[in-house]
């Protein structure tokens, strides 16, 4: 490519936001070119000359990884949507929730009873459509993009 390195595709790719699984291939590889690829977003790094074999197995690598992150981004945007949904006082309630306070503990960190915590509680569930407290979690830790082991 003459006008701009690989590198510089995969920064421009992130800046605008493509979410795309890429093979990286190079006929001038070193390591440090290979690690700043892979923490550039590279999936994978070939040089070149490679076996056919090597290359197909990349881009089915790619093809796959880009089929399970669609689901996730249709679960982040799904779950965002319900997030906007929580007034100022759920969105309270909820970040408690994240971090293990229970209800009366909630209550007093934001100087209401505990029914009406019990009822933003309650409410948060509905919104997020979660039916439990662990799914909730999880919903959470997806938007985050904190999804390693949970699924």
């Amino acid at each position: 490519m003459p006008d701009i390195s690989g590198l510089g595709v995969l920064a421009e790719l992130k800046e605008l936001g493509a979410q795309l699984p890429v093979v990286m291939i190079t006929a001038y590889a070193d390591v440090p070119l290979a690690v700043a690829a892979m923490r550039a977003g590279a999936l994978d790094f070939l040089e070149k000359p490679y076996a056919e074999e090597t290359l197909l197995a990349s881009v089915r690598k790619a093809l796959l990884r880009d089929a399970e992150t669609a689901g996730t981004y249709d679960d982040v945007r799904r779950i965002n949507a319900h997030l906007a949904e929580l007034t100022p006082r759920e969105r309270e309630v909820l970040d408690r929730l994240l971090i293990g306070r229970q209800n009366k503990q909630i209550a007093y960190d934001l100087g209401i009873s505990p029914r009406t915590v019990e009822i933003h509680r309650a409410r948060v569930m509905e919104k997020m459509a979660a039916s439990s407290l662990s799914q909730l979690v999880r919903q959470i830790l997806t938007v985050r993009g904190d999804i390693r082991g949970i699924r």
